[in-house]
């Protein structure tokens, strides 16, 4: 888009007025014919298939997730031609929406179904999925009674991600922490955690961290946290207040390997105060597309002694090979 410099009047800016849908998908063309296309394939239950053109992954204004924030959504990997978790994301977009007063257009099965065969035309070797279940469009009401159905969207990414080795910097966060109520459940609502990131890039740190009205861990703005301490236990705040994670879930199952071979002492959820906190030897955000990022320094101040720590990249390898080459369920091969 050019840049457009201020007006004196209002005579000296005229506004275009696309004449024609043909004129319009034209200039659209114009806009991804030029670079390269990072959306292989989009579902919309509105349009009732998948679209691969990207100049018409588009979704109704009017669509109440976009003027009214009322939708949810998840996500999943995609690694080497497999989905990763999608069952246990799945189950958690529904989760979501339940909270949400949102119903699902489709059965579970024909979502499940719907995002296999997305990701399959997408042709995507290595990227996310991500999702959305939405009250659907109709009006600009506050309330959805207006909106003849709920919608269900979904879309591939082509993004190329590798496992993080390099450690990064944290800030507690100033930007008030969602309620338990929202917190909990993975909603479109996301102007906290977007201030909560921004406020961390300004200050030259990747991200921030939460602390909870009782002073306890909380988490990061779309990220669990872990701690390892000094006596190699490994903690994750408890997901009472939190949003579970489902890469830190798989976490918790994974990690008692390090127990089994001595590595670590023991595995489990539990509250932290701040300074329990940063006072372990080590600490990490976990999340999907990461699995695990080290953090060295949180506050200007080292975590352990303000280098990536063994025992985290130990867990960052089990997830990886869970990730790359781990069991059904958790991997589900894609028919391209």
């Amino acid at each position: 888009m050019a840049q457009i410099s201020e007006i004196k009047n209002d005579e000296e800016f005229k506004v275009h007025i696309f004449s024609s849908s043909s004129e319009l998908l034209e200039k659209l063309h114009q806009k991804w014919d030029s670079v390269k296309k990072p959306y292989p394939a989009m579902y919309s239950s509105i349009y009732g298939g998948i679209i691969l053109d990207p100049a018409m992954m588009v979704i109704p204004i009017d669509d109440h997730m976009v003027h009214r924030g009322h939708g949810v959504f998840d996500t999943a990997i995609i690694l080497d031609g497999h989905l990763y978790e999608l069952d246990v994301h799945l189950d958690r977009i529904l989760r979501s929406a339940a909270k949400a007063k949102i119903t699902s257009p489709y059965p579970r099965s024909v979502l499940r179904s719907i995002l296999i065969q997305l990701a399959a035309a997408s042709q995507c070797k290595k990227g996310t999925l991500r999702y959305w279940l939405t009250a659907g469009p109709g009006d600009f009401l506050l309330t959805p009674g207006g909106c003849p159905t709920s919608a269900f969207y979904a879309v591939v990414i082509d993004e190329n991600f590798s496992q993080c080795k390099e450690g990064v910097k944290a800030i507690t966060s100033t930007v008030p922490i969602k309620p338990p109520m929202f917190a909990t459940s993975k909603n479109v609502n996301y102007l906290p955690n977007i201030l909560s990131k921004l406020e961390a890039e300004e200050k030259g740190a990747f991200a921030s961290i939460w602390i909870d009205e009782e002073g306890y861990i909380a988490e990061g703005p779309n990220v669990n946290v872990a701690f390892i301490t000094h006596e190699k236990e490994l903690i994750l705040p408890f997901f009472d207040k939190i949003l579970s994670g489902c890469t830190a879930l798989r976490l918790l199952e994974l990690a008692p390997k390090l127990v089994e071979q001595g590595r670590l002492k023991s595995v489990r959820t539990a509250n932290l105060t701040v300074e329990e906190a940063k006072g372990a030897a080590e600490m990490m955000y976990v999340g999907s597309t990461l699995p695990v990022l080290p953090i060295i320094t949180w506050d200007d101040k080292p975590i352990g002694d303000g280098s990536v720590g063994e025992l985290t990249m130990a867990l960052s390898d089990l997830l990886w090979e869970d990730m790359a080459a781990g069991p059904e369920p958790q991997r589900l091969k894609v028919p391209y």
